[in-house]
């Protein structure tokens, strides 16, 4: 990752986190609140089909590229063109706080 040229990071993303609300009923509802507009690098790496709830959805995994954020949790997720990408995992690729790469899927049916 020392190679990356900040200029690449050229497609502009929401960072989002979840929040769940009680609904009064015992149950919840969730919305979601943007954390950040922010600067990315999107790759599409793998797209495969998943038979889920007895229809076949494409599954596309993509690796997003960011300037380094502490605040990157699980259950997160960017919306980039309207397409939403849940963050599996992330990663510093060198520990020099400079850069976070996540590994997210965007599911589609």
């Amino acid at each position: 990752m020392n190679g990356l040229d900040p200029g690449q990071l050229s497609s502009r993303v929401a960072l989002e986190r979840p929040v769940r609300t009680s609904d009064g009923s015992g149950g919840a509802t969730v919305d979601w609140v943007e954390v950040a507009t922010l600067w990315a690098a999107i790759e599409p790496v793998a797209a495969g089909e998943d038979f889920a709830a007895d229809r076949l959805a494409t599954r596309v995994t993509h690796r997003i590229t960011i300037r380094f954020r502490s605040d990157v949790e699980g259950g997160m997720r960017i919306v980039h063109r309207g397409r939403l990408l849940r963050i599996e995992s992330w990663r510093d690729p060198d520990e020099a706080r400079r850069f976070l790469v996540l590994e997210a899927v965007e599911e589609r049916s």
